[in-house]
């Protein structure tokens, strides 16, 4: 080849370079002002260089062995999923996680690995059955806090009205009590409360008593003091003397289990011997009442086709509330003799009652483990209580008025206040099932609690904190009561026995 020919394939290949070059910049040139076209249009979003710094090699290496770490986790988490060898049932959880059942080429091992890999990355396995209990389980728990209210008859009307025009004035009584302790010196208040908690602190057996052939479940205080009233699963119930814990007579009557037995609020006090002094219930649901001559009952209650777990007088004594499992709870009015509420609200079987001391509110609690307060003058659910694990056996009021007190299977008391609706102090107070509590009758200074573990305690209120553990039976402890003066506390027992305990004078 000549130098000439040479020269011009030199220059040739110049020419293209150049046109190469230039088609190059126009290139560059109409794509940075496509991108700044962009940017101004606000389609592009571009970060400050100056405000980014790359990332140096240690730190490439760090993010490099993190990856790694993260993949070993993940592949040993896969590998821990335990999925089961069938393949039919390997492609049904494929299909119910929406996935292809099988893939080309791919053979059971392949399946169950990638059935892994879902279940490591979505989360594990819920099958419709699953699901469909689940959702039954959150409408059950809707339909627990869902009141129902039902038409009442027009004798109900009437009975709501007299119960405002009954409790109204006793409202304003307490109410002056409490700010006349109130305006006391702190020091007076002090000391009250020291003395009567150094009282219960120095109380010891002072009687056991075998009463029953079967277990005892239920005893109360006659509103005089002088009189103890024990229910028996062998169907009986009897009155003791107090203090002596004599036998005064056998009430005979039910034909299974008595769950309770509680004295008219005027019993003992003004209301006549021969009338109905006290009322008692059994599990067959057969509600009765009693006099303080007769060994057999006066008068029967019919109506319940479920165990009937508590009865309870209302203040005024006019009225009686009865529980029943048939989930929900009862009052009767005892002078027009006939039903005038029956109040549904649980989805479980009510257990326990108890009514505020001036005779506006009722406190339920039920098998479902939750309470509620119902406001007797217009029959609505004022509060719901919310916050035990098990069912709920006891209620009480303290006579404040607006603390009360629930015992529940979980082995704790939990205190509520009916301003704050909520609850403001929960007790690990028994190592077993709360069976039974009760407040001081006077001032509600503390509170006793009896439970399945055999023993009953003593709680200082406010505070709640311990004072005294009342032990000596050798079963559980199901029912207990104060007298109203608090000089006796008295416990019963799956032992068959009761026991009276009173302030030990050598104590002190």
């Amino acid at each position: 080849m000549s130098d000439s020919e040479n020269t011009e394939d030199v220059s040739e290949k110049k020419s293209k370079i150049t046109q190469y070059g230039s088609l190059e910049g126009k290139v560059k040139e109409s794509s940075q002002e496509a991108i700044e076209k962009g940017v101004a249009a606000g389609n592009i979003n571009i970060s400050d260089p100056k405000a980014t710094m790359e990332m140096s090699m240690e730190d490439r290496i760090h993010q490099r062995q993190a990856e790694i770490l993260a993949e070993f986790e993940r592949k040993k988490k896969i590998r821990q999923i335990q999925v089961t060898t069938d393949d039919v049932e390997v492609r049904k959880l494929l299909r119910e996680r929406e996935l292809p059942i099988t893939l080309f080429g791919e053979g059971p091992a392949d399946r169950r690995e990638r059935l892994r890999e879902s279940i490591a990355e979505v989360g594990p396995i819920k099958s419709k059955q699953d699901e469909l209990i689940k959702k039954k389980k959150k409408e059950a728990e809707e339909l627990t806090k869902t009141t129902w209210y039902h038409e009442g008859p027009e004798s109900l009307k009437k009975a709501r009205i007299w119960i405002a025009r009954f409790s109204m004035p006793r409202a304003k009584e307490r109410l002056k009590r409490a700010r006349e302790f109130a305006e006391q010196p702190e020091s007076q208040k002090t000391s009250h409360l020291q003395q009567t908690h150094r009282h219960v602190q120095a109380m010891s057996s002072y009687c056991s008593q075998i009463g029953h052939t079967r277990p005892i479940s239920h005893c109360e205080f006659s509103p005089n003091n002088k009189i103890l009233a024990t229910a028996s699963w062998s169907g009986l119930c009897k009155l003791w003397s107090i203090p002596d814990c004599e036998e005064i007579r056998s009430l005979r009557g039910h034909k299974i289990n008595v769950g309770a037995i509680t004295f008219h609020p005027f019993a003992t006090i003004s209301l006549d011997e021969s009338a109905a002094c006290l009322a008692s219930c059994s599990a067959d649901g057969a509600v009765k009442l009693w006099n303080l001559q007769d060994p057999e009952p006066v008068a029967d209650i019919d109506g319940h086709d479920m165990r009937v777990a508590k009865v309870a007088y209302h203040p005024s004594g006019r009225f009686l509330a009865t529980t029943c499992y048939d989930n929900s709870w009862r009052l009767w009015d005892l002078e027009q003799e006939e039903e005038i509420l029956h109040q549904e609200g649980h989805s479980k079987g009510v257990h326990a009652l108890s009514f505020q001391v001036d005779g506006s509110l009722a406190l339920t609690g039920g098998l479902d483990a939750y309470g509620r307060v119902w406001d007797l003058r217009t029959g609505r659910c004022i509060f719901f209580l919310e916050g035990h694990r098990n069912e709920i056996y006891s209620t009480c009021f303290s006579p404040n008025g607006h603390q009360m007190a629930t015992g529940s299977g979980d082995n704790t008391v939990k205190i509520w206040d009916l301003r704050q609706t909520s609850c403001i102090y929960t007790i690990p107070a028994h190592t077993n099932l709360v069976s039974t509590l009760q407040y001081q009758k006077s001032r509600g200074d503390y509170l006793v609690t009896g439970s399945y573990d055999g023993t009953a305690k003593i709680w200082a209120n406010p505070g709640c904190l311990p004072l005294k553990t009342l032990a000596g039976h050798e079963g559980k402890v199901m029912g207990l009561d104060i007298s109203s003066d608090g000089e006796y506390i008295a416990t019963c027992s799956f032992d068959r026995t009761f026991k009276l305990w009173t302030k030990d004078t050598e104590f002190v």
